[in-house]
């Protein structure tokens, strides 16, 4: 009946690393596919090396906390363990369903949290810790690229943006009987540079997930040493499981982080991917068992909403709060149509006014064009707001789910 019910359990860890690869693989490659960077299968197979690489590496403290710090050891049975990696997976396969990169972390944390409370061991103050972080990081992701954005995009782009191609930018050869990569027809020296950074970041990113989520896999397995007490095989387990992952369901997520969320330029892509991997990074070095989904997610909403609101400056949004919109001036016209007027004089005057190409002037805040910085064309409301509701259905579901089994069934230790 053990060995049976270890059988389930490992089938279950499968499950849940294929259902993380599935979510992780679209936040760490979507910028670099979205921006023809890289195809959906090399994005894949980086994904795999890498996240193997972050959890052998980072990822066994990681492993250690989730499987012992939340809730103690000993509460953690076959059966128990088993339960919760069920959880984790059905939440994270809804998510993957809808094409959205789920909250792994969250769901794991969440599972693991309603036995705790079922079983009344929880460690509340390692909770808090946790907590306060879920809902510091996103937000600090988000104000960062959002002043990114608002500031030092444009200015950024002028020196350093490139257009993408419609195709690929890079190409298999033969050096004789010997295939290499090389840079296809039509591809710049300095689009070549930008995409391969963009990928050698994505790496970064794979890196950090593997670091944050194989443990989410199977920290469960290796609070009860299912497989002993070594890491190489609770690693191996869930690294070659979000590799499967990576390889399948990947692609809706690759899509939704790459194409739905945001118009990403090369040089958004990079600020994302650079944000976001350097905050995960760091909450991994503290302990902390963060989203990628989450940051990597808010990063690129925070740069869209930040390029958007370059069309008006603190001053003319404090003056429309204060007199109300299109408020009269003493010559008779509107304010709204005072500063088209001295937008288009401007214009006239001092030149373009877009900045996302590299060598144009860049315009002073207030003087872009709406109809050029269009919040819809720089991040989905819609997407986003699908994104965030999963974001709270998901570990919500499983926590919920956890706390009501286990308090009909107390099957823990």
């Amino acid at each position: 009946m053990v060995e049976a019910l270890l059988v389930v359990g490992l089938a279950v860890a499968v499950f849940v690393g294929f259902n993380i690869g599935g979510s992780s693989t679209g936040v760490a490659f979507g910028p670099a596919v979205g921006s023809n960077s890289v195809s959906k299968f090399w994005a894949a197979t980086l994904m795999s090396g890498f996240a193997l690489l972050g959890g052998w590496t980072a990822g066994r403290e990681v492993i250690k906390t989730m499987g012992g710090k939340i809730v103690p050891a000993t509460k953690f049975t076959l059966a128990a363990s088993v339960v919760i990696l069920l959880f984790v997976g059905l939440a994270l396969l809804v998510s993957n369903l809808f094409g959205v990169p789920a909250s792994t972390s969250m769901t794991a944390v969440g599972a693991i949290a309603g036995m705790g409370v079922a079983s009344d061991s929880i460690r509340w103050e390692v909770m808090g810790g946790i907590v306060s972080w879920w809902i510091v990081a996103p937000v600090m992701a988000f104000w960062v690229c959002a002043v990114i954005g608002r500031y030092f995009y444009p200015m950024l782009a002028t020196r350093f943006g490139v257009d993408t191609s419609t195709g690929s930018m890079f190409e298999r050869r033969h050096l004789g009987p010997i295939p290499v990569v090389w840079i296809a027809e039509g591809t710049s020296r300095r689009e070549a540079i930008s995409a391969v950074l963009v990928v050698v970041i994505g790496c970064y990113m794979a890196f950090s997930a593997g670091a944050s989520n194989v443990a989410n896999a199977v920290a469960p397995l290796y609070s009860i040493s299912a497989f002993g007490d070594g890491f190489i095989v609770y690693v191996a387990l869930g690294g070659g499981a979000i590799g499967l992952g990576a390889f399948t369901i990947a692609r809706r997520t690759l899509d939704t982080v790459g194409n739905d969320l945001t118009d990403l330029p090369l040089l958004a892509a990079l600020i994302v991917e650079v944000v976001s991997a350097s905050l995960i990074t760091f909450l991994s070095l503290i302990g902390i068992p963060a989203s990628l989904a989450v940051s990597a997610t808010m990063s690129i909403v925070g740069l869209g909403w930040g390029r958007a609101t370059r069309t008006t400056t603190i001053t003319q949004a404090a003056g429309k709060a204060v007199k109300g919109e299109g408020a009269t001036k003493a010559d008779g016209g509107t304010a709204t149509e005072q500063v088209e007027a001295d937008q288009t004089q401007k214009k006239t005057v001092g030149g373009a006014l877009q900045a996302d190409k590299p060598g144009e002037s860049v315009a002073p805040i207030g003087e872009e064009q709406p109809e050029e910085l269009a919040a819809s064309d720089l991040f989905d409301p819609g997407t986003t707001g699908r994104v965030i509701g999963l974001w709270i259905i998901t570990p919500s579901l499983s926590a919920t789910a956890s706390y009501l089994l286990f308090s009909v069934f107390p099957i823990y230790g």
